[in-house]
């Protein structure tokens, strides 16, 4: 047996193909042919708890996890969509795409409120904030802004201090920057107003919410706008050098979803995977298995800060409301 691992991660290369991944680990069970692969944009030490649970219901399945961007994942599925058994994603939006568009496999059955799927066929397991991330250090003895409109008046009054230090994600790049900026400039022209003033201090951009906490911690930057709020939670528990902040004005939430492919080898074992990972992450906060949060109560009772699985996620995909929203995010940006 640890002759025939060895030799599996001697070809993993030519396992995976060409693709760069962020990551990519090999989770072995008891029988080498059978072997689940999942893509996604989630980090393996987040998700692995969830691919070890399945395994020990299922010990004979190996799952293969590839880790890579929320917008790769789109490119990446859609040239090959034969390739995966699993596609998992922080960006609600392209997913729902990719749904639409008739990759997924319709799972009959699936015990899960209908405001956290769609056509039976994507299913959210999370909710998770966005949170704006500052550097302890900075705020010192002054008063921790609470909402962007505080935030921009904190840049304001000390843009020496915060000049070059800023940073949010890159749109043109990240699906999940993409869905909460739009997310963001559909609740309010205070998102406007703030991304002009971090343009005019020479914010720096970036593809991830893990590279973005790293800086803010080291000090590299004092401020970052937009980071996935499980991430900096996780981080925060043994990292006191930055603090998070939930906007009070309007916070934006979003749900990680999954689905099926629709040309899966491995149906059977692929639904069981998204039945086990909903009821892992239904299970609440008292006893978590894994560090995602859970899915929570409806938004409609008690969080209408979730963004809602329906069509309206499709209306900053179109071609030409994607190219005029870039050109005003470069425009207040890229000064």
């Amino acid at each position: 047996m640890r002759y025939l691992f060895t030799l599996i991660f001697a070809f993993w290369p030519l396992v995976t193909g060409a693709q760069d991944w962020e990551d990519q680990r090999f989770f072995p069970g008891g029988d080498e042919a059978r072997t689940l692969r999942i893509l996604s944009s989630t980090d393996t030490s987040f998700f692995a708890p969830i691919i070890e649970r399945f395994q020990l219901e299922y010990p004979a399945w190996s799952v293969q996890y590839l880790v890579t961007t929320t917008s790769e994942i789109d490119q990446v599925f859609r040239a090959a969509p034969d390739a995966y058994d699993i596609v998992i994603s922080s960006a609600m939006d392209l997913q729902l795409k990719l749904v639409n568009d008739g990759f997924a496999l319709e799972l009959v059955g699936m015990d899960h409120p209908d405001w956290a799927q769609w056509r039976q066929r994507l299913f959210a397991f999370t909710s998770e904030p966005a949170t704006i991330v500052v550097n302890s250090a900075a705020f010192q003895g002054k008063p921790i802004p609470r909402t962007r409109q505080e935030m921009i008046n904190a840049l304001r009054q000390q843009p020496d201090l915060f000049r070059g230090k800023i940073g949010t994600y890159d749109v043109r790049q990240s699906g999940l920057g993409y869905l909460f900026a739009t997310q963001d400039a559909r609740a309010s022209e205070t998102y406007w107003r703030l991304m002009e003033v971090m343009g005019s201090l020479d914010a720096r951009l970036y593809c991830c919410s893990g590279q973005m906490i790293d800086d803010v911690a080291s000090g590299r930057l004092l401020v970052a706008y937009n980071v996935l709020g499980s991430y900096a939670a996780v981080r925060r528990k043994e990292d006191t050098r930055f603090e998070i902040i939930l906007p009070s004005d309007f916070p934006t939430t979003m749900m990680r979803t999954g689905f099926v492919s629709r040309k899966t080898l491995h149906p059977v074992a692929a639904e069981n995977f998204i039945r086990q990972m909903i009821r892992i992450q239904g299970a609440g906060q008292d006893s978590p298995i894994s560090p995602l949060p859970p899915l929570g109560p409806s938004p409609e009772e008690t969080n209408p800060s979730v963004i809602s699985l329906e069509p309206a996620l499709l209306t900053y995909l179109d071609q030409l409301k994607r190219r005029t929203f870039i050109k005003e995010w470069m425009s207040a940006v890229i000064q």
